[in-house]
Order: C-alpha cells, then sequence, then structure tokens
C-alpha cells in the first residue's frame, strides 16, 4: 500500500485508528466478523473459557495431600502447614489463598482432575505447552491446534460473529491455530469497539458510502470495506452492551480480573463466539515459591469465581464452563531456592454450573515417582475428549487424532 499517497486514507489512519485497523483487533477482523449483522445470538449454545497457567503450576501446593507424611517430609520450607489449608476431605485441602474457588466447590460448580499429563513426559516449557496446545509431538505436523481443529469442523453458518477469540497482550496460543478459521487476539474491550472523534463519519466511510474526496488508489478503504458492514453491527452490540453493562460482581483490579470481566461483557452482549482463551503467567516458580505462588492462586481463584458469579447473575451460568490447564506440575521435592523444578503430572480444573463437582482421581503417590516426578493417572485428551464431546457436543476422535475414553465430568 501508499498509503501517503492518499489524503483520505492519512485522514482517516491519522484521526480514527491511529495505525491500527479500525475495529482494533489487526487486520484479520473485517474478514472474520463476515455477516455478522445478520446472525441471531443463539443463548442456549454452550461456551468454553479457557485459562492457560503458564509456565508450570505446582499442583501438589494448589490441592495438597497434607494427611502424607511424606509431602511435609519432601517440602520441609514449602509445605503449607494444615490448619492454614482449606480443608475440603479429610486428607486434602485447597490453598489458602483459593477463597472463590472454595467458594464454587461448596456452591457444586468447581472440578479437579488430580495426576494428568501424557506419557513421556517433556519438561522444557515450548515443547510440553506445544504438546497440550496441538496434541502431537514435535515429529509429527503441528500446522493446526486442537481447538483450531474444532472449530474447523463446525458447520459454516450464512452469517455469525467470530467463533473464537484470544483476549490477552500475549502471543496468541497455537491451540487456536486453524486452517480455515482466523481467530483475532483482542487485547482489551475498548479495541472491540469502533473509535474516533467523529463516528459518524467512520461508519459512512466503512459503509460503502463514497468518500469526500474519492481516489482509485484507495486499497486500504476497499479492504476495510470488504466485509465490515457486519462488522460494525457486531461492534456496535458490543458497544452498546459494554455501555449498559451492569453487574454487582467486583472483579479483582488485576490483568486476568479485566480479561475475564471482558469475557462477561462479551458474552452478555450476545455474540456467538464458543471459544475465549486467556493466559496467566508467572508460574515458573524456582525460587522463593511461597509467595509468588500464593499471589498468583489468588488472582485465578479470585478472577476465576468472580466470573462464575457474574454469569450466574446474567443466566448464563448454566452453558459457560471455564477450563484451566498448565503445561505441567512442579517436582515432590523442593530444591534449594525454597522452590521446586519442573515436574511432569499436575491438576486441571473445571468450573461453572454444568460441571460434576468434587475431585477426581487418586491422591497422589509421593513414593512411586518417575524420575522424581507424580506419575500421571489421566492423559490430557482425555480431558479434552470430555469437555469436546459432553461440552461442546463434537466428536473428539479426528480433533485428537485417535479415542481417548473421556471422563464423567459433567453433570
Amino acid at each position: 500500500m501508499h498509503i501517503a499517497t492518499n489524503q483520505n486514507r492519512r485522514n482517516f489512519l491519522g484521526s480514527s485508528i491511529s495505525g491500527a485497523t479500525a475495529l482494533g483487533i489487526g487486520a484479520a477482523l473485517p474478514a472474520c466478523f463476515a455477516e455478522a449483522a445478520s446472525a441471531a445470538p443463539k443463548a442456549n449454545e454452550r461456551i468454553l473459557v479457557v485459562v492457560q497457567m503458564s509456565g508450570g503450576n505446582d499442583g501438589l501446593n494448589t490441592i495438597v495431600p497434607f494427611a502424607d507424611d511424606h509431602y511435609r517430609s519432601a517440602r520441609p520450607k514449602l509445605a503449607i502447614p494444615k490448619n492454614e489449608l482449606r480443608k475440603i476431605s479429610d486428607e486434602d485441602g485447597l490453598h489458602p489463598s483459593m477463597t472463590g474457588i472454595e467458594e464454587l466447590l461448596q456452591n457444586g460448580q468447581f472440578a479437579a482432575i488430580r495426576n494428568v499429563g501424557y506419557e513421556k513426559p517433556n519438561r522444557s516449557h515450548f515443547e510440553s505447552m506445544d504438546i497440550w496446545h496441538t496434541c502431537r509431538r514435535k515429529d509429527e505436523p503441528r500446522g493446526d491446534g486442537w481447538l483450531g481443529r474444532y472449530l474447523d469442523q463446525q458447520p459454516a453458518t450464512s452469517g455469525g460473529d467470530v467463533p473464537a477469540l484470544h483476549l490477552g497482550q500475549e502471543q496468541q496460543p497455537v491451540a487456536v491455530a486453524s486452517s480455515t478459521v482466523r481467530v483475532p487476539t483482542v487485547k482489551d474491550l475498548a479495541e472491540f469497539q469502533l473509535r474516533g472523534s467523529d463516528k459518524q463519519s467512520l461508519r459512512d466511510l466503512l459503509e460503502n458510502r463514497p468518500p469526500t474526496n474519492p481516489s482509485s488508489d484507495n486499497d486500504l478503504l476497499n479492504f476495510l470495506q470488504s466485509s465490515t458492514t457486519s462488522a460494525i453491527a457486531a461492534s456496535q452490540r458490543v458497544t452498546d452492551a459494554a455501555q449498559g453493562y451492569k453487574s454487582k460482581v467486583k472483579y479483582p483490579e488485576t490483568e486476568l480480573g479485566n480479561k475475564l470481566r471482558v469475557v462477561a461483557q462479551l458474552i452478555d452482549a450476545g455474540l456467538t463466539t464458543r471459544i475465549y482463551y486467556v493466559q496467566h503467567d508467572g508460574f515458573d516458580t524456582h525460587a522463593q515459591q511461597a509467595e509468588t505462588h500464593s499471589v498468583l492462586l489468588r488472582q485465578w481463584s479470585d478472577a476465576v469465581s468472580a466470573l462464575i458469579r457474574d454469569l450466574n447473575a446474567h443466566d448464563h451460568g448454566q452453558r459457560v464452563c471455564v477450563m484451566t490447564f498448565s503445561e505441567f506440575g512442579r517436582r515432590v521435592s523442593e530444591n534449594a531456592s525454597e522452590g521446586t523444578d519442573h515436574g511432569a503430572a499436575g491438576p486441571m480444573f473445571l468450573c461453572g454450573g454444568g460441571v460434576k463437582a468434587g475431585i477426581i482421581g487418586k491422591r497422589p503417590n509421593l513414593t512411586d515417582l518417575q524420575q522424581g516426578d507424580l506419575k500421571h493417572e489421566y492423559d490430557f485428551r482425555q480431558v479434552y475428549a470430555s469437555v469436546l464431546k459432553d461440552w461442546l457436543g463434537t466428536d473428539p476422535t479426528p480433533i485428537l487424532g485417535k479415542e481417548y475414553q473421556s471422563l464423567p465430568l459433567f453433570a
């Protein structure tokens, strides 16, 4: 493009979008919102919200087997005192910072699957995350992710919003990479709305109305006009919903809390989006783990529980499931720096009105280890298979590459 040669486009970029596309999601957005104006929100469709704990969450200090003496002998400094835990049985307790998750469990809206992993675990952050994202090892093709393949298999419609969104500043996860569907990344809700000091002029420009000074060299404008009439309708729906959105739920003023507040607003706006993906970073706790892990778990617990309460208050609680995972757990024994090193199996979590609440899986065996790590009881693809089949209502086998036995995770 030769933007500097076109006065109309130069003014358009300068006054309305500060060098970005008009809807703030990037160059892919107009195509993503093809015919959204004609789409009627389907209030009964189920939604999956994925929260990625990046860095390797320490599962043993998340759901704590306090009755096991081996837990305390392996962690003389990191073991959490029994009287500080939020006890959920005679043997197990939640980390003391997880007040919101404890409330969800008491209300029948929280499930934990223990000992989740995979054969021949990889302890590299990047490689293990790629395995979780693609369900494939590095010697297999990885052009797309498991959720991207789910998106590819959904029937084409005559109209609708983007089927998936990634929210946040981070690089888009491979899990949502698709062969046919373009998944945008949204940094915040403001970017999802039309911007500019003169919004009506911007709407006129995008709705195929002739600019004041027509030009044959108008490739940017032509691109934006390719499918943005419907994108405007979608953006306006979100704008109106955001302005009118009312909630008595107080979200934590954290990055994750802000992301999940946006998710709640978009769901309540009536978007037909089925997948929302957010990331929560910082779990690589090699040194001085106790305080860092406590803060991270509190941020996660407070934000997810706020989202569930908010969705319940807006009558969306029964159709939204929040799934949380991490690329691996941590080693059983603490290290010399009062932290834990990369491990293998760890817990996954599901929250929402449709889950079968409780703790699934055996208490971790802290003596029968694999190179110092917990052995997995469940393959993570069993959890994916359950989510795909029993929550999203699709055949998981072609998505996951082979058949995996699903688990009873949903009521």
